[in-house]
């Protein structure tokens, strides 16, 4: 049996289908935005250190995404930050004042921030818009309405106050609590996935409106994901983390073309790796030659290409490879190709209308912005 949600009077009447346009921008409350500052945090469950002499600042109205795979540590981060975990040693900060330290610690209530769980964590007892007045305690109950329904019209979905969290859809639920987040106005906006639990095309759209509502309020923001498009297309800085250890900080086009080792290059973008060897102060390699200044003749070195780097040859004149599968995916295409002196496929992605078919041999050539050096260990960019 299918269950199929109840319409509310309103859908009854006129068949509507439910909103999915969020409300006008502009007029979210705008926050007094404070600065985060984590100086060597460190922290450990046990034997496993999960965080380990952690340090970052974010300026006031700042949105950044700490980066990372499963088990990382960015987790760990956010909760120290929303005082849920104390940490062993450090400090964190909130515009300077110590939230956590060795002789002192503040309760998560009285933090001023705002929290969003990955799995929105609304109270199902509680109708829609007293979630969202939840965090409002402290004012008169007229006035914390007020504000609720404020914030719910921003997010589109104030003819829903009287609803209950299992009457709404995943995006929607998404939305209210995200109002309920934002409605304190914090200084710090912290976020755990919150865009995971949501399909594809929704999460698009959902992540765009996050991000305007966001820059509205001028909220500083820490956001958790292990998703590097995202973090590219929402921080204005990205924190990578690995194995519980800040590995590189930067704006978003700075870790995508200068990352700190070949680890964190793969980890935003599917890479084509192969070995060269160093001769003039070109690397050589089975697909062409690449700069190498200053590295002695004769060196190992591991070369990258994304797979965005090939296009095909105008004059014919380039590495030459044969094309063993062809898999249309929207517009691009998605290419596996063979060329002499390499055992593996190579990758290739390019628009879809310049793809070349199936059982084609041709000179492709290859964008070097597109190619990174790293030494034959991985370890430091050249």
């Amino acid at each position: 049996m299918v269950y199929i949600p109840p319409m509310n009077k309103a859908e009854f009447i006129t068949g509507a289908a439910r909103p999915h346009d969020w409300g006008p921008r502009g007029t979210a409350a705008a926050t007094f935005a404070g600065r985060l500052t984590f100086e060597d945090v460190s922290l450990s469950f046990g034997p496993l250190p999960a965080v380990s002499e952690v340090s970052f600042d974010l300026a006031p109205g700042e949105i950044v995404c700490l980066l990372g795979p499963s088990g990382c540590g960015k987790t760990t981060l956010l909760r120290i930050a929303a005082g849920i975990e104390r940490p062993e040693a450090g400090r964190v900060l909130i515009d300077d004042q110590e939230m956590a330290g060795p002789r002192h610690f503040v309760p998560p209530e009285k933090r001023n921030i705002g929290l969003m769980f990955q799995d929105f964590a609304l109270f199902p007892h509680m109708s829609i818009i007293d979630n969202v007045a939840f965090g409002l305690r402290g004012l008169r109950r007229a006035d914390a309405l007020k504000e609720a329904r404020q914030a719910l019209k921003r997010v589109g979905l104030e003819d829903y106050e009287r609803e209950y969290p299992h009457r709404l859809s995943g995006g929607e639920q998404q939305r209210v609590a995200l109002a309920r987040a934002m409605v304190p106005r914090p200084q710090v906006m912290l976020m755990d996935e919150p865009f995971s639990g949501l399909d594809q095309r929704l999460r698009d759209s959902v992540r765009a409106e996050t991000l305007a509502l966001l820059k509205e309020t001028r909220a500083t923001a820490m956001l958790v994901t292990h998703d590097p498009i995202e973090a590219l297309e929402l921080a204005d800085r990205i924190l990578l983390m690995r194995r519980g250890r800040l590995i590189q900080a930067g704006a978003p086009t700075h870790m995508y073309r200068h990352p700190a080792d070949a680890e964190a290059a793969r980890f935003f973008c599917d890479m084509n790796e192969m070995t060269g060897r160093v001769r003039a102060g070109q690397a050589e390699t089975p697909l062409g030659t690449f700069a190498a200044p200053g590295r002695a003749d004769g060196e190992a070195v591991l070369a990258m290409i994304r797979p965005q780097a090939f296009s095909v040859a105008p004059d014919g004149l380039g590495p030459e490879g044969f094309i063993i599968s062809s898999r249309f995916i929207g517009d691009a295409t998605s290419l596996n190709v063979i060329f002499k002196g390499l055992e593996t496929p190579i990758a290739i992605r390019m628009p879809a209308a310049a793809a070349p078919s199936r059982g084609t041999s041709l000179a492709f050539v290859i964008d070097p912005a597109q190619v990174l050096l790293f030494t034959a260990d991985g370890s430091t960019p050249i």
